[in-house]
């Protein structure tokens, strides 16, 4: 069902190449919804199993859906409701081993088994996150979750 990704390396070489992939695709654009769509893509080709990659944006008061790949999805999450919006008010990454077990999930596709959700920030603020979904139970890495954070902060300077 799942294919396997091409990249070459170890995990730590492969996230270091799709940052730098990052970084070479968003360099002169200033469009921050251009510029998620193509971080959503680069994330959806570059990482095996996963089911749903894609940002939500923090406005007036809740998480509305940005660019994504994978199914339809939630369109709108309260803050402190689910991953996404317990991520947005712990201000942190959150990884979820089973979003079964996560008190509050949202279960925007029935698929999902683990999720690992990361604030997007514009300087001091946090503006929305990078939330990925896979139909593994326990999926993400303390590694996956270290190089995405850096993935994110390579997004941030193009936001």
């Amino acid at each position: 069902m799942f294919e396997t990704k091409k990249y070459n390396g170890t995990i730590s070489e492969q996230y270091q190449l799709v940052t730098k992939q990052l970084s070479a695709l968003l360099t002169g654009e200033t469009n921050v919804i251009a510029n998620l769509a193509n971080a959503s893509a680069l994330l959806s080709q570059f990482l095996p199993n996963i089911n749903w990659v894609g940002f939500y944006l923090l406005e007036e008061g809740e998480l509305v859906l940005g660019p994504f790949q994978g199914l339809p999805a939630c369109v709108r999450i309260p803050i402190g409701k689910g991953v996404c919006g317990t991520a947005i008010a712990k201000e942190t990454t959150i990884r979820v081993d089973d979003v079964h077990e996560f008190p509050g999930h949202i279960a925007c596709d029935a698929a999902s088994r683990s999720e690992i959700v990361i604030p997007l920030r514009s300087g001091d603020k946090i503006i929305g996150l990078l939330d990925i979904d896979s139909p593994i139970t326990s999926r993400f890495t303390a590694e996956d979750q270290s190089h995405l954070e850096i993935f994110v902060k390579e997004l941030e300077k193009h936001i």
